[in-house]
């Protein structure tokens, strides 16, 4: 059906043509048909502007609203439609020491603090690939440590040489526990 409906331009005040308009009240009330200059008059004794929202009906309606407040809502819940999450990576590596993974789950909950999704990629060099269980626990040590504030969106997977963890933010729960330190629990044994 398209916009049909929706006028690019709202016409405001003087700008409306017609002789007569289905009244909307600041209040939200029907007013019924009056004449156009009576729209004014009762949108100008109140001090608010006389908007036309759906100029295709007959007759048109028009609203008693303030202008520019309408205007600053409809641009602030575009803006909100609009936001977008972007996708951070953080590597890391098969051998990982406990206070480097510190360091890259410090970084991870700064990216997921912000609103976005993290993937956690582990890559496996060479004959690191047989140790491809040793791998799937250190991702499950970093979704283990971010927990609270982060749910897995994609569980640990090999694509090639490439284990992947997506996690996604939970933002009720971060606001809650942002005060608790992200540690990881004990890395697995490199023996295993």
């Amino acid at each position: 059906m398209g916009n049909f409906n929706k006028p690019k331009y709202l016409r405001i005040n003087e700008r409306i043509m017609v002789s007569e308009v289905r009244l909307i009240d600041f209040d939200g009330t029907q007013a019924g048909v009056v004449s156009r200059s009576e729209a004014l008059k009762r949108a100008y004794e109140k001090g608010l502007d006389l908007v036309e929202i759906a100029p295709y009906d007959k007759p048109p309606v028009c609203k008693i609203i303030d202008f520019g407040k309408y205007k600053y809502e409809q641009h602030k819940s575009d803006r909100q439609k609009h936001k977008t999450s972007t996708t951070k990576e953080v590597n890391v590596s098969l051998n990982i020491q406990s206070a480097d993974i510190e360091v890259k789950l410090k970084q991870a909950e700064k990216f997921l603090s912000r609103g976005d999704k993290v993937l956690i990629k582990l890559m496996l060099k060479g004959r690191e690939i047989i140790y491809a269980n040793r791998a799937r626990e250190i991702l499950a040590t970093c979704s283990a440590a971010l927990e609270n504030i982060a749910s897995v969106e994609q569980s640990p997977t090999l694509d090639g040489r490439i284990m992947n963890l997506l996690l996604i933010p939970k933002r009720s729960k971060y606001a809650q526990n942002k005060d608790k330190p992200v540690s990881p629990k004990t890395l697995p044994n490199k023996s295993q």
